[in-house]
């Protein structure tokens, strides 16, 4: 009696283990790539509930979900021979999950090689004011390249963000004076232009004035009504010659 209850608990001991060895449940982001006896079982398992066989039966669950990547930083020489050391940021997702298992052996550190070879090599093609100033660009490239050779491994690569540009201190110093002396340049520029303008409209004014003299006059009695306002204690008026040029020729003719 007894041998037969040890039996019966032993019976079903096993039969607990091999539900528990059977049932197996994936979440929605998660796929199970099995293997029975060593051969690959296709499609992928999940999501929700499915049954394996026990001991024939392997299964490696793949998460689908978005993965980020941080690329350490790389010391890269630039094309123009400015050394630099930059890292970025590579988002990535599983699209076949059962390449991802037998197509690599680590797809996250094969994924993180790739893009660090790739980062040093794009870098290496572009000068470093196209680095600082064209982002978007070499950004476009980077994700174009990794993507294609994660392909084979059942990845995608969505987006590669160069994050930091770190340049030596002598450049930066160098990189200063020459953003200085631009925007020097740009306000000697700018300055010229204005003066260059406002001679036009004084030779305009001029031009006018000269053919009204009457203009003139009033010019002049508004200039000498701003005078009257200031202040000062001395003011020193402005005569016109023409206003006594008929005084002048009365005096000349009365002495002659």
């Amino acid at each position: 009696m007894v041998a037969a209850i040890i039996g019966l608990v032993i019976v079903l001991l096993l039969l607990v283990f091999f539900l528990f060895s059977a049932v197996k449940v994936a979440r929605e982001y998660e796929r199970g790539v099995i293997f029975r006896l060593g051969r690959l079982l296709s499609p992928p398992k999940g999501p929700g509930l499915f049954f394996l066989i026990p001991i024939v039966d392997k299964m490696v669950k793949v998460d689908l979900r978005t993965i980020t990547l941080n690329i350490p930083p790389q010391e890269v020489i630039t094309k123009d021979n400015v050394p630099a050391r930059v890292n970025a940021v590579a988002y990535f997702r599983i699209v076949d999950p059962q390449a991802s298992v037998v197509a690599v052996e680590n797809f996250m550190a094969a994924t993180s090689q790739i893009a660090q070879t790739t980062l040093r090599s794009v870098l290496g093609q572009h000068l470093l004011d196209e680095l600082l100033s064209e982002r978007d660009k070499i950004n476009s490239i980077l994700q174009e390249i990794i993507d294609e050779a994660t392909a084979p491994w059942g990845i995608k690569v969505s987006i590669v963000e160069v994050k930091d540009v770190e340049i030596p201190s002598d450049m930066q110093r160098a990189m200063a004076r020459q953003a200085e002396a631009e925007r020097e340049r740009r306000a000697k520029v700018i300055s010229s232009e204005g003066e260059f303008q406002a001679s036009q409209r004084l030779s305009d004014a001029a031009t006018v004035l000269e053919s009204h003299p009457v203009s003139l006059q009033l010019r002049y009695m508004q200039t000498l009504l701003e005078i009257s306002s200031s202040p000062s204690t001395t003011i020193v008026f402005p005569l016109p010659i023409d206003l006594i040029k008929p005084l002048l020729e009365h005096a000349d003719g009365s002495q002659s």
